[in-house]
């Protein structure tokens, strides 16, 4: 029993001892083993985790250096945002599995898109960051300067315009957080989010340039030389929340590094585990277990491999309480 540890702690390593929730523990103690040896983590998020409210544990990861990188969806990326300035305007409906097609339109005539049994507010959320992306967007391409989309959003939250807005403490703010710290974030796909169709719209408008903000290329050549920079010693593991382009995109640098661009002495990824609820299928990404990825020169034989089978809404708090801590 870590005797340092917080009530979390002691709990999981009392009660989680077997299937997935030893799975759990034993993944949580690989990070903290990799990150005490000098190791750098990255965090990619899949599914809605920023609607979950992961920010609450993700923010103070970030605070305390847990984290060195994120790789999210562009979801993700706003929807973190969206919380931070309309929470109070978000929508329970704790009974979403018995709505009628019919209830759905009146959620969509309402303004309200839902997740999962969270509705997130079109105005207080997606019109209120729209006015000031807009505005940064403009503003570089005024000055004939380029960005990645998570430089844009962080020269909005840096800037201040949106505290008149914040609903909830920013301190539970992952986005917050990571702009405060600069934190690198890697947003393969961006254009397949709410922000980045708002972009899409004023290209086709013709107010801005598709070339103002910076393609997925931009961000793998980003990613290499992050990781050039940061995969010596014990190099960086990676920790996978859902599966989708948010984990394919990045994991893929290190194959695409020795093998495309036949650069020699290209350490694998150090750790690895995945939270997902993906079952064990064929030609699935999400459902491939890690020793696959062996194959595709992204793991070794000897890579710390770890899959929790189960909600990661439920997981990944309870993994960066016990890397916290608590």
């Amino acid at each position: 029993m870590s005797s340092q540890k917080g009530p979390i702690s002691q709990f999981l390593e009392k009660n989680y001892l077997h299937f997935n929730a030893a799975a759990l523990v034993d993944a949580a103690k690989g990070y903290e083993a990799h990150l005490n040896e000098g190791g750098k983590m990255l965090i990619s998020l899949g599914g809605a985790m920023s609607t979950a409210e992961l920010g609450i544990s993700l923010a103070e990861l970030i605070r305390q250096d847990k984290v060195a990188i994120i790789s999210c969806t562009g979801a993700n990326l706003e929807e973190d945002v969206m919380n931070l300035v309309a929470h109070s305007h978000y929508k329970r409906v704790p009974n979403y599995r018995d709505l009628t097609p019919e209830q759905e339109r009146e959620l969509l005539d309402q303004h309200y898109n839902r997740v999962t049994d969270t509705c997130i507010p079109e105005e207080e959320a997606f019109r209120r960051l729209q006015k000031h992306l807009e505005d940064v967007w403009q503003a570089a391409e005024a000055k004939g300067e380029r960005y990645l989309p998570h430089e844009f959003l962080y020269q909005v939250v840096n800037s201040g315009v949106l505290e008149q807005y914040y609903e909830i403490d920013p301190k539970n703010s992952w986005i917050v957080a990571a702009a405060e710290k600069n934190l690198p974030i890697i947003c393969p796909g961006w254009e397949d989010s709410t922000t980045g169709n708002i972009f899409a719209s004023n290209v086709i408008k013709g107010k801005l340039k598709a070339s103002t903000v910076k393609s997925g290329i931009e961000y793998m050549i980003y990613l290499t030389e992050w990781y050039r920079a940061n995969s010596g010693g014990k190099g960086v593991g990676f920790f996978q929340i859902g599966g989708g382009i948010s984990g394919d995109f990045p994991i893929c640098v290190v194959p695409m590094m020795y093998q495309d661009l036949e650069w020699e002495d290209v350490p694998f990824w150090s750790y690895f585990c995945q939270i997902s609820d993906s079952t064990t299928s064929y030609g699935s990404y999400s459902g491939a277990v890690p020793n696959e990825k062996i194959t595709w020169g992204k793991l070794d034989i000897d890579t710390p491999k770890f899959v929790i089978e189960s909600d990661a809404t439920i997981v990944a708090p309870l993994i960066f309480a016990y890397l916290l801590g608590q």
